[in-house]
């Protein structure tokens, strides 16, 4: 069984050519034109163990919003492609990241239904990380989420200074991901008989 995608997603916004292999954590090549989402990237990329590749461009003068979002739809949809009919996967992973002041808890379910409780925008967090704040980040992941299938819990513990919320968050994803992907068994985990 191979579980890799690659996806081509083009919008009169962004370019975004995206590969993701789930059981190769080969060097990647993560170039967005924005260093801090590129960094978050290989953050995904290395704390999941996934081999991930993104050449993405966008509309950059506009902000980094599109180019954002559009990199999160790409990766749900390669998640979905990669995952198949999702038999033997574990399904459900969670994991606790500390990054000094800050600890962010994220807890995936490969449901293969949508949903993101984003609990950090309800919080006071201070400033961004070079234009990229937790609001791109909840966008990013809600790209996913509709488009990978998943439903993703993300709750900030602990944490004020918005480079370490974010890159906690990213890591705790990567780590949860990485459990709930697990092929673990040849059986469908569901008693719905599909996910």
């Amino acid at each position: 069984m191979t579980r890799h995608a690659t996806v081509h997603r083009r919008t009169l916004e962004t370019d975004i050519q995206l590969s993701l292999d789930l059981d190769n954590p080969a060097p990647q090549t993560l170039s967005t034109g924005h260093g801090f989402f590129d960094h978050m990237l290989d953050q995904l990329a290395r704390h999941g163990r996934l081999g991930l590749s993104v050449e993405a461009r966008g509309d950059l003068p506009t902000g980094p919003h599109h180019l954002i979002e559009d990199t999160g739809i790409t990766l749900g949809q390669a998640l979905t492609q990669a995952l198949g009919d999702r038999r033997g996967i574990e399904r459900y992973g969670s994991a606790f990241v500390p990054m000094d002041e800050t600890l962010a808890h994220v807890v995936v379910d490969l449901s293969g239904r949508a949903h993101l409780a984003f609990e950090p925008e309800r919080l006071n967090v201070f400033g961004d990380a070079a234009d990229f704040t937790h609001y791109h980040l909840r966008e990013f992941l809600r790209g996913l989420c509709n488009h990978g299938g998943v439903t993703l819990h993300v709750r900030l513990l602990a944490g004020r200074e918005a480079h370490h919320v974010i890159e906690a968050i990213m890591k705790a994803f990567a780590r949860a991901l990485r459990d709930a992907v697990r092929v673990s068994s040849d059986v469908l985990p569901s008693t719905k008989g599909q996910l």
